[in-house]
């Protein structure tokens, strides 16, 4: 099946479609950002017949996928006092053995962790500093210990899923962001102890490196070769591939080495955009007119195989593609597009 989020007048909708583009039901569940860029931007994170999402407001909605209907909801924005950054809600809820975890983020606690049975909350961390950002949660394991990897628009910071314990946390913002507060938008990326957080608009990538009980970080290298503006990034033997940040309409295709922030190459294509991985070659999709490339990943040099471009529509092309069973799913406004990209 495929769940759609999208915007009705002032509503957010969730709508479901089976395979072949038929629309099953539609369900709205939540008020809509409505200010800055007013579109709805959270996506649905799907377990046990149950989905869970947030609305630009901050209501988070426990789902039946079967029929739509709400089996329970809670307003952690509201509740749990979280400060918007000015762009609004961004966020795709993070689900553990019991829990969904949302980062209302504000002056009274970073993360809150509500029972996925029925909305109760489970605990509260204490506060780090910041408002929201734009990066979901996401929960990693180092050594035996798992932790969740939450960001705010100052910091990032490791909180223990059982608990709500804050292991840690790093100021981004002052030593390696620019004045204020940063706009972050990728969600880290964690491989064999160390973790890569990465932002537009000239602020630094940071790469940090885990102590052995992963209680405490450091900083291992920083650079700001590859300032993903919010098209994400992929990490490929030993590689991140990537687009900077030059100004909020361009930017260039990066290869950078994850060890060392080295940069393997700089290249111009279109301008630049969303990135994903799969069987072996990245598929990038450039948020300006659409284009849409596919690429050997090679640290020797930015290798297009081929490309097409999307029919025009208005609006920059910020939905990131998804890939399953050999599809390409392409999400540009009202339309969604499926290409299939089976050999032969």
């Amino acid at each position: 099946m495929i769940y759609i989020s999208g915007k009705r007048d002032d509503r957010d909708v969730l709508t479901k479609f089976d395979m072949e583009g038929n629309i099953l039901w539609e369900t709205v569940y939540g008020y809509a950002w409505d200010k800055s860029f007013p579109e709805t931007r959270c996506t649905p994170t799907i377990e046990d017949g149950r989905i869970y999402i947030m609305g630009g407001l901050g209501t988070v909605v426990c789902m039946d996928t079967g029929s739509g209907e709400f089996i329970w909801q809670k307003n952690t924005h509201q509740e749990f006092e979280g400060e918007f950054h000015r762009w609004g809600m961004t966020e795709s809820l993070l689900l553990t053995d019991k829990a969904v975890i949302s980062s209302p983020t504000g002056e009274r606690t970073a993360v809150v962790a509500l029972d996925k049975r029925d909305g109760s909350l489970l605990w509260e961390s204490e506060p780090q500093g910041g408002v929201r950002s734009y990066v979901s949660p996401i929960l990693i394991e180092h050594n035996g210990t798992k932790m969740i990897l939450i960001t705010s628009s100052e910091d990032i910071m490791a909180v223990d899923p059982e608990s709500g314990e804050v292991f840690w946390s790093i100021d981004l913002a002052t030593e390696y962001g620019f004045d204020g507060r940063r706009n972050n938008t990728n969600t880290p990326l964690y491989h064999n102890g160390e973790i890569l957080t990465t932002s537009g608009y000239n602020a630094e990538g940071v790469m940090l490196k885990l102590s052995p009980d992963g209680k405490s970080a450091e900083v291992k290298w920083h650079n700001g070769a590859l300032d993903v503006h919010h098209g994400g990034i992929v990490l490929l033997d030993g590689y991140l591939y990537g687009a900077n940040w030059i100004n909020n309409g361009n930017g260039n295709w990066v290869c950078q080495e994850w060890d060392t922030g080295k940069v393997m190459y700089e290249e111009k294509w279109h301008n630049k955009g969303s990135i994903i991985y799969a069987d072996g070659l990245l598929y990038i999709f450039e948020e300006k007119q659409g284009h849409i490339g596919l690429m050997e990943p090679s640290p020797e040099g930015f290798k297009l195989i081929s490309s097409f471009r999307l029919e025009s529509r208005s609006g920059p092309y910020w939905a990131h593609m998804a890939i399953f069973n050999k599809k390409l799913f392409v999400r540009h406004g009202e339309v969604l597009y499926v290409y299939g990209i089976e050999e032969g």
